[in-house]
């Protein structure tokens, strides 16, 4: 990674230095942890009182290198990690059902097979997610580069990216460190694939460059990352951008939106905050209409009914 817009000086690069560090004699002092360069010393960087230095390093490292790839508007896409492609439910689906009479029996395998066709249902998330991912990539001359950013992982993530792979067009993947073992999905560009230890400076990539968030059913990731943005636009925390709920049936069964006005706790201008759609077509009307990519070329609140 070469940033070239910085100027080095007189100063050797850190990286000369440590490329020609040898030790001319072993002796105590030269191999002690404490003679090593405090950035090559491992050990020290993970020691719990460095933590506001990692936690800048995971700041600084994505933001660097989305700079060196000109990349200044995204869009978000939010969403099950475990709703797959359609084909992919379809053969599960077919395979519980070819399953002998007598293993379809009991509450456990009922659940099982119940499970397998809400999945196939919820599969069609997955191809509007990719349709969505496609419309995002497609570049229009004179207008400012979209790219789909998510959160790296599969199900809904992957579709987005898948599209953006469709239209060759990079795509970024915010990865994170979780307890069971999470790869990045195939489809974001490499070079834009990063991972994260810490939840909070990966939201804050998220809402950096965003121009519009975009929720697909899914489940507590997906909730805390809306809720926190909406949040934010709430208290005007961030400039105003399009919030777009995938899915108004399921999103009006999980949260019930109307009732927190009715107690009080948010206002009724809230429910502005946000709008619905139910396919990808909808949801790319939604998000160029606001910023300003609609026939007359003028920015503007979304002011699609849906």
């Amino acid at each position: 990674m070469t940033n070239t817009k910085f100027k080095r000086g007189p100063y050797p690069a850190a990286s000369e230095t440590a490329r020609g560090l040898r030790a001319e004699a072993e002796c105590p002092q030269l191999t002690s942890d404490s003679y090593k360069l405090a950035f090559q010393d491992l050990e020290f960087l993970l020691r719990d009182e460095l933590r506001p230095t990692r936690m800048h390093l995971e700041l600084l490292k994505p933001e660097l290198i989305l700079q060196e790839h000109n990349i200044e508007s995204t869009i978000v896409v939010f969403g099950s990690a475990r709703i797959p492609d359609p084909a992919t439910a379809r053969k599960e689906l077919e395979r519980l059902q070819q399953e002998p009479e007598k293993e379809k029996t009991g509450p456990a395998a009922r659940q099982r097979l119940a499970r397998a066709e809400s999945r196939l249902a919820s599969s069609r998330y997955y191809e509007e997610a990719r349709k969505l991912g496609r419309l995002i990539s497609r570049q229009i001359p004179n207008e400012t580069k979209m790219v789909v950013i998510t959160g790296g992982g599969p199900g809904i993530m992957e579709a987005a990216n898948r599209g953006a792979c469709d239209e060759n067009q990079e795509s970024i993947g915010l990865n994170i460190v979780l307890p069971r073992e999470q790869a990045p999905n195939r489809y974001i560009t490499p070079e834009l694939s990063f991972q994260f230890h810490y939840f909070a400076t990966r939201k804050m990539h998220f809402m950096m460059r965003a121009k519009g968030l975009v929720a697909f059913p899914g489940g507590y990731g997906t909730m805390e990352e809306l809720f926190e943005t909406l949040t934010l636009l709430q208290t005007r925390k961030i400039q105003s951008i399009p919030v777009i709920l995938f899915g108004r049936e399921f999103w009006n069964r999980i949260v019930n939106f109307e009732a927190l006005v009715e107690e009080g706790m948010i206002g009724e201008d809230d429910l502005e905050l946000f709008r619905y759609c139910e396919t990808a077509e909808q949801a790319w009307e939604i998000l160029t209409t606001f910023n300003g990519k609609a026939s007359n070329g003028k920015p503007g609140t979304p002011n699609v009914e849906i």
